[in-house]
């Protein structure tokens, strides 16, 4: 089955590749479709997107747009919202040029984190509710341009699978709730274009931002180290072991300002196959307990995710495997960190485990471009069913939350 879905996306591509406004027309009408479903649920409001919660809204008011939609949560907890908020309230500071961050928020996690909130600052400048259109902007357009980048870089016989790229998935769950993860990726994209181009100055600047967007880009940036030095190529070792200067120097501010801050706090989530493990044992125990078919839905959303997994680290070593060996241990490192995604932070929740996988598209792409042997056809074919997935989620099934406007 999937296989025959494998050969009619590939005939869908090949057409969709020559005509690029048909491409673009389905990606705005994708993202602006959910967009708007989203704002209908919540009074119109583009704020809703950003997820402020009550209980951290509460306890930073003067950093709070004024009539943000503020949710509640359900009952017994005080409303704890969700992560776009962290990357809204991180660049207020930024924006009023001061270094007393948010309350309620744990530093050692979340400051670390500055690239996306200091792009967000630059809006914030004009006022707050531009803070809020910054975290739109930035999404749109560098998925926009990086995606442009990615196509120059690709052979013309693999141009076509860039759009899985502009079409993930991930990227589109990535926007829907402002979070950095998509706009991690699209840095990402950007610095490699510029590496490719030789432009030095402008690969550190980009790459450290990806850096401390998300600590993931180095994923990428580590494997592309160890492929500079194998050809003994001395300007793009300096370059790659650059980017690296930027986030150091923040980090030791950061252990400046924080006394109990450090830069082992990521390690505590690394939980070897535990989420994964937990997740299907919960399948299991509520198969036989429950016979509520949303409870089941909602618990089977995230399975598409748990053979992607699989299929991620299959077509890995699928191919000649010296074609392309970089992008390989890219993606195989992005399947590590899902891999050892623990259940109460990440499986819990489809929204934090899907956006583990945004990094993991243009690297196979690469890696196809790098090695046509390489089998990505079931991967794309399962991604494009999860694409049609989230799609009816965002549009048809979720329902709104408790919220009120404003304080």
């Amino acid at each position: 089955m999937i296989k025959n879905i494998s050969q009619k996306i590939e005939a869908i591509l090949i057409y969709l590749n020559q005509k690029q406004w048909m491409v673009l027309t389905i990606f705005f009408l994708l993202w602006t479709v959910c967009t708007l479903s989203y704002w209908k649920k919540y009074e119109w409001n583009p704020s809703s997107m950003v997820n402020f919660g009550k209980e951290f809204a509460n306890r930073n008011k003067d950093l709070t747009p004024n009539n943000a939609i503020l949710f509640l949560g359900e009952k017994g907890d005080l409303g704890a919202g969700y992560d776009g908020q962290i990357f809204y309230y991180f660049s207020v500071p930024l924006s009023n040029f001061s270094m007393e961050w948010p309350k309620g928020f744990d530093e050692s996690y979340r400051a670390p984190r500055i690239g996306y909130p200091f792009l967000i600052g630059i809006f914030g400048l004009f006022g707050k509710s531009f803070a809020v259109f910054g975290m739109y902007f930035w999404n749109l357009t560098l998925i926009l341009i990086s995606y442009f980048c990615l196509r120059s870089m690709l052979s013309s016989d693999s141009k076509r699978y860039s759009i899985f790229y502009l079409l993930s998935p991930f990227a589109l769950g990535s926007y829907y709730v402002l979070v950095s993860d998509s706009v991690m990726v699209s840095l990402l994209i950007i610095a490699y274009f510029l590496l490719q181009r030789r432009k030095y100055t402008f690969f550190v600047i980009v790459s450290s931002l990806a850096i401390l967007t998300k600590e993931p880009a180095l994923f990428f940036l580590f494997p592309l180290g160890l492929k500079s030095l194998t050809e003994k190529n001395v300007k793009k070792s300096v370059a790659v072991a650059f980017t690296l200067l930027i986030p150091i120097l923040w980090h030791l501010y950061l252990s400046h300002k924080f006394p109990n801050w450090r830069a082992t706090r990521l390690t505590d989530f690394i939980l070897p196959f535990e989420g994964m493990i937990t997740y299907s044992e919960t399948i299991w125990r509520t198969w036989n307990e429950t016979e509520s078919l949303k409870e089941l839905a909602r618990l089977f959303s995230r399975f598409p995710l748990l053979i992607l997994f699989f299929m991620g680290v299959i077509l890995s070593f699928t191919g000649n495997l010296k074609r392309g060996w970089e992008f390989r241990i890219a993606i195989l490192l992005t399947m590590f960190m899902i891999g050892t995604a623990g259940y109460y932070h990440f499986w819990s929740v489809y929204e934090n485990v899907s956006r583990m996988f945004t990094l993991s598209i243009p690297m196979i792409i690469f890696l196809k471009d790098q090695d046509h042997l390489a089998k990505v056809g079931e991967f794309f074919s399962l991604v494009f069913i999860i694409l049609l997935l989230f799609i009816l989620k965002a549009v048809v099934i979720s329902k709104p939350l408790l919220y009120q406007v404003g304080f």
